[in-house]
């Protein structure tokens, strides 16, 4: 007689927001040593989340303290992707209610990544801090074509805002619209999104719409996962911190706020902070478990 090996624990975390109703549900399995690519996918499938983050032991030489370094790897419905900033943002908060808050870093696909967590009035928020991002120009026949899949007319752009695929650990096409009504109007093609998105090698398209000089609000279309929308995007987020501070609309020095998941009935806030000097990007927010 056989037996199957046992299943991990798989754990539910909200990112962004302290509600559980609120900001953006991902998996969490602290212990995924026992699984391989298929068992991976299966589950992050049948969660049903934009995302879900699985743990193994980290490569040698990464953190000296034990149980504060991981490998890292993110799953959606679909596929892997390189890298998921609320999955690790989720990821933290778990980890700190275990180990405590502090200093946690991260190898992923796309690079190490730390992340630090602070408990204030009784909540966790955690705040990673990216890859060296950079952003490129898009063609003007792919971003035709994205503004169709979108039916977006190039009209309601911000022109302030020019389109650009921004990356801080994966790739986004960053498009600005010039009112919130604009934003709140979202109904696009899935499959000829998709498509396109393949083609570019996106994870998301970032929809932007500027409330103030440092208050933005954001969704993003995320068809290449198997997912209409994500309600709240740590990895679009240091893409967009990157991508404004690349063309000069903050300062060097700057704190956003970014208002993600209200649209879908899932508010949830993500603090984007640059640095005069450090090319790289933070991004942090709270969590909390679910259920």
């Amino acid at each position: 007689m056989t037996t199957s090996a046992p299943q991990p624990e798989v754990l539910r975390y909200t990112a962004f927001s302290s509600d559980p109703a609120g900001g953006n549900p991902a998996g969490v399995v602290l212990d995924a040593t026992a699984l391989d690519d298929s068992a991976m996918l299966a589950i992050a499938a049948d969660l049903g989340y934009s995302e879900s983050a699985f743990l193994t032991a980290p490569p040698e030489g990464l953190g000296d303290d034990e149980g504060r370094a991981y490998s890292i790897r993110y799953f959606s419905p679909k596929a892997e992707v390189p890298f998921c900033g609320h999955a690790t943002v989720a990821t933290a908060v778990a980890l700190a209610e275990r180990v405590g808050p502090g200093e946690l870093v991260f190898a992923t696909r796309a690079g190490t990544v730390p992340v630090e967590v602070v408990e204030e009035g009784g909540t966790l928020r955690a705040t990673l801090t990216s890859v060296e991002p950079h952003i490129e120009e898009i063609t003007a026949a792919d971003l035709t074509e994205a503004l169709a899949a979108l039916d977006w007319p190039a009209a309601d752009l911000d022109p302030a805002f020019p389109p650009r695929i921004a990356f801080a650990g994966a790739r986004h096409l960053v498009l600005a619209a010039a009112t919130r009504a604009r934003l709140a109007d979202l109904a696009y093609d899935f499959a000829r999104l998709e498509t396109l998105m393949h083609h570019l090698d996106l994870t998301t398209v970032q929809l932007v719409w500027r409330e103030s000089a440092t208050v933005f609000h954001v969704r993003d279309p995320f068809p290449v996962g198997g997912v209409v929308e994500d309600p709240a995007t740590g990895a679009a987020a240091v893409a967009f911190g990157a991508y404004v501070r690349e063309l000069g609309l903050v300062p060097e020095d700057a704190v956003l706020t970014l208002h993600q998941g209200e649209d879908l009935g899932r508010p949830g806030e993500l603090t984007v902070t640059l640095r005069a000097g450090d090319p790289r990007v933070r991004v942090g927010g709270a969590g909390a478990r679910i259920g």
